[in-house]
C-alpha cells in the first residue's frame, strides 16, 4: 500500500500573515507536481511512468485564510486525492488528510503542502492517468478542486468480451523479448511461448481465477503430449487485473521427429466458466 504524509514548505511569501486582504484571498494551488522520490526534482510533463513504479505527488497551497487568536494564527485545511486510470477507475483507495497548524508572527513565509505516494499497478494500461484533488479551507469555507495528469507507458493488451489469448509469440529463450518470426526449433531445444490471457470474468471485489494447460499435436492432429493444468492464478486486487501473463516451456526430445506440430494452449476461466483453445503451429527441423 502506498504511503502518504503531510509536510510543510517554507517559501517566500512576505507579509502573508499581516496582509489585511488575507481574509478575502482565494484558496489556490501554488504548485502541483510529480516526483521520482519524496521532495525530489519535479518531473517534466513528458515523463512516462512505468507500471510498478512508485510515484510521489505533492500539492502546495496559497490563498488560505487564518483565524486570529491573540498573537497566533490558526490554519485548518482538509484534503483528499484520488488517482485513476484513463477509464476513470481508481488505482487505490482515496487518500485524505488534514493540515491544522498554529502559526506565530515568525511564520510569515509558511505555506501548507501535502504529499502522497502511490504505485502504478504492474498491469496498468498505457494512457493518461489523473490525480484529482479536493481541498477545503474550513475557516474560509472555501473549496478548491484541481487535477494533474501524467502518462503511463504500459503493456497493451486488446480487450475482449470473451476468454482469449492475446500477443502470443514463440520465443528462442525465456529472455527473448522480440519472439520468433518463424517458430523453428531443433531436437533437444526448449520451446518457449508467452501470451496474455484476457476476457475472463471478475466476481465481487475484482476476484478472478484462470488456469491454463497445453498439448502437442503432430501434423495429423494426433496428440503426443498434454499437461492439462500447467499453471493457475487467482486473486482479488483493489485495481482490476485486466490480463494475466502466461508462459510455457517444453523440452523437445533429442529423438523427436522433424516436421510440423501444433501447440494447443487450453485456457479456463473458473469464475466465468469459460474455456478457450489457442492453436499455434511450429516446426521441428
Amino acid at each position: 500500500m502506498a504511503g502518504l504524509g503531510t509536510s510543510f514548505f517554507r517559501a517566500s511569501f512576505a507579509g502573508m500573515l499581516l496582509c489585511p486582504l488575507l481574509a478575502h484571498a482565494t484558496l489556490q494551488v501554488e504548485r502541483i507536481a510529480l516526483h521520482q522520490y519524496e521532495d525530489g526534482p519535479v518531473l517534466a510533463s513528458t515523463y512516462e511512468v512505468l507500471p510498478g513504479e512508485t510515484v510521489y505527488f505533492s500539492c502546495r497551497l496559497s490563498g488560505f485564510q487564518v483565524r486570529k487568536k491573540e498573537d497566533e494564527r490558526e490554519v485548518s485545511l482538509v484534503w483528499d486525492a484520488k488517482v485513476s486510470d484513463p477509464a476513470g477507475v481508481p488505482i487505490e483507495k482515496t487518500f485524505n488528510g488534514k493540515i491544522v497548524e498554529t502559526l506565530t508572527p515568525e511564520d510569515k513565509t509558511w505555506l501548507p503542502k501535502f504529499l502522497v505516494s502511490f504505485v502504478v499497478p504492474p498491469f496498468a494500461p498505457s494512457g493518461r492517468f489523473r490525480v484529482e484533488v479536493h481541498v477545503r479551507d474550513q475557516i474560509a469555507a472555501q473549496d478548491l478542486n484541481t487535477a494533474l495528469e501524467f502518462r503511463v507507458r504500459g503493456h497493451d493488451v486488446e480487450p475482449s468480451d470473451t476468454l482469449v489469448a492475446r500477443n502470443f509469440k514463440f520465443l528462442q529463450s525465456e529472455d527473448d523479448a522480440s519472439g520468433l518470426t518463424s517458430p523453428i526449433y531443433h531436437p533437444g531445444d526448449t520451446l518457449w511461448a508467452k501470451f496474455d490471457i484476457t476476457g475472463y470474468k471478475m466476481g465481487e471485489g475484482n476476484q478472478y481465477a484462470v488456469e491454463y494447460g497445453l498439448a502437442i499435436e503432430n501434423a495429423e492432429g494426433k496428440q503426443l503430449f498434454s499437461n492439462p493444468q500447467a499453471a493457475e492464478e487467482m486473486g482479488s486486487p483493489y485495481y482490476p487485473k485486466r490480463y494475466v501473463p502466461g508462459v510455457l516451456s517444453l523440452s523437445l526430445d533429442k529423438n523427436v521427429a522433424k516436421g510440423a506440430y501444433t501447440l494447443v494452449v487450453i485456457l479456463r476461466d473458473q469464475t466465468g466458466e469459460q474455456r478457450h483453445e489457442e492453436r499455434q503451429r511450429f516446426q521441428v527441423e
